[in-house]
């Protein structure tokens, strides 16, 4: 409907995303990562780009992304203490995995994931938030999400720079 669906592949060492590709066909446009190369952005007949492309200063506005499908009350509740710790927030609806890229690219600071998601939902994108300087955390431990579980289904996270 609006392009921003994506395919994602991961690959997975032990119970760590290494290498990471999320592709938006629809918007000509790859982010890839590799563990200790580093993550990058690559538009149709563009040179890639190294991530963090933007080295996002909060300027008073503390950029919040949110799931156009998935905002409940505990959401609601998160961002709202974010909103009483960093004052201003502007939220940022897009689909898909491109939430998490666009924090990897420094357009945003934090993606809340209060709601469930499968392993396939995640970790090609954690890769490359990895590999730009950012972070994939649960909810609960603030430990990095890991794969290969018995169940298949990912913990409440908070993806951010």
């Amino acid at each position: 409907k609006n392009g921003e669906f994506t395919v994602n592949i991961a690959l997975i060492h032990k119970d760590t995303p290494v290498l990471g590709v999320v592709y938006a066909p629809a918007l000509n446009l790859i982010y890839y990562a590799q563990k200790d190369r580093g993550a990058f952005k690559q538009e149709k007949n563009k040179k890639p780009q190294r991530l963090p492309i933007y080295n996002h200063v909060h300027n008073d506005v503390f950029k919040v992304i949110v799931s156009k499908s998935h905002y409940n009350q505990e959401t609601k509740e998160f961002i709202d203490n974010l909103k009483n710790q960093y004052g201003k927030n502007e939220f940022i609806n897009i689909s898909s995995s491109l939430k998490f890229c666009l924090i990897a690219e420094g357009k945003a600071d934090v993606y809340p994931r209060l709601a469930p998601t499968m392993e396939w939902d995640t970790a090609a994108a954690q890769a490359i938030i990895e590999q730009s300087g950012g972070r994939v955390v649960n909810f609960y431990n603030k430990a990095p999400l890991n794969y290969n579980k018995a169940s298949l289904f990912n913990p409440w996270f908070i993806c951010s720079r």
